[in-house]
């Protein structure tokens, strides 16, 4: 069997930075075992595979695998797979592709400058959910720091989604930021726990080289392999939904830079309305192409 695929870089406009994608074309032949294969072979935080919708109506059923588990939803796989599916066929422009997903219907909305596409802006399947609360100094270890550089002024640290939950930690100092580390030993002592197996750390001081934005965060899954993500639209839309549910409501729109620390620099944006819905939006940039064969 041989398939074609195409690898994006997600929330950048920059080749070689964002966050890497594979997207897999044509993968209704696929297992679930072979997916998984293929995604730990290419080895980025996550690869989509595309198959044909169980519903007409819609674009298509997306899977969605890092390289060790399957996940329900994620944001810079919907991003780049609609990039790749709208860069595909632009002499006949769509508005909005429907995905297919195990969280739910996921909606992403193209835009486009001058006839060609600009950016990609998805509605998250689900509204913001939170779950368990910890205190500073029960995930500061997981970090490789200590409990000062945690702080709680707008919320303690606690697991949040809008379709695939995380641990949300907010961090007093862009230098402990910077710093901070993943601890394996120490994450197994606290996760995973309400579905979340990741930290996802942020901080709304920021340095100038983080550019005009409202926050600058990181993220690690050491159990899904990956130390660290570039991007990770999941979790930064729901980190959005919960600080504007704490300071205020909605609507309320951010800016928000990943990667920064690991040299693959990524600008993500996030929209919440009045009655919660989230929208993540970047840009991509197409890398490679070429068939997989299987």
């Amino acid at each position: 069997m041989r398939l074609p695929f195409h690898t994006v870089d997600v929330f950048t406009r920059t080749r070689f930075g964002g966050n890497p994608l594979a997207v897999v074309l044509d993968a209704d032949g696929l297992t679930g075992e072979q997916m998984q294969a293929i995604a730990r072979e290419f080895h980025y935080s996550e690869t989509a595979f595309v198959l044909r919708p169980r519903d007409a109506g819609n674009t298509a059923h997306v899977r969605i695998f890092t390289p060790s588990v399957e996940v329900p939803f994620a944001g810079h796989p919907n991003v780049g797979t609609a990039y790749v599916l709208a860069t595909a066929d632009e002499a006949n422009p769509v508005e909005e592709f429907v995905f297919e997903e195990t969280a739910g219907l996921v909606r992403a909305r193209i835009a486009r400058t001058n006839g060609r596409v600009d950016q990609i802006q998805l509605t998250a399947p689900e509204a913001l959910s939170t779950g368990r609360v910890f205190t500073p100094a029960d995930v500061a270890g997981c970090l490789s720091l200590s409990a000062a550089d945690i702080t709680s002024q707008v919320h303690a640290p606690c697991v949040a989604s809008v379709g695939l939950p995380f641990l949300v930690v907010q961090i007093a100092a862009r230098e402990a930021l910077a710093r901070a580390k993943a601890n394996e030993a120490a994450f197994a002592e606290i996760l995973p726990v309400d579905g979340a197996d990741a930290i996802y750390l942020y901080c709304r001081e920021v340095a100038d080289r983080d550019g005009a934005v409202d926050f600058t965060a990181r993220m690690f899954a050491p159990f899904d392999g990956l130390p660290e993500d570039p991007a990770t639209g999941s979790a930064t839309g729901a980190t959005c939904a919960l600080i504007a549910s704490l300071e205020g409501g909605t609507p309320r729109a951010f800016r928000i830079a990943q990667g920064m620390d690991m040299g693959r620099p990524s600008l993500i944006s996030v929209e919440i309305d009045g009655q919660g819905a989230v929208r993540i939006g970047g840009s991509c940039v197409s890398v490679m192409r070429g068939t997989l064969a299987v």
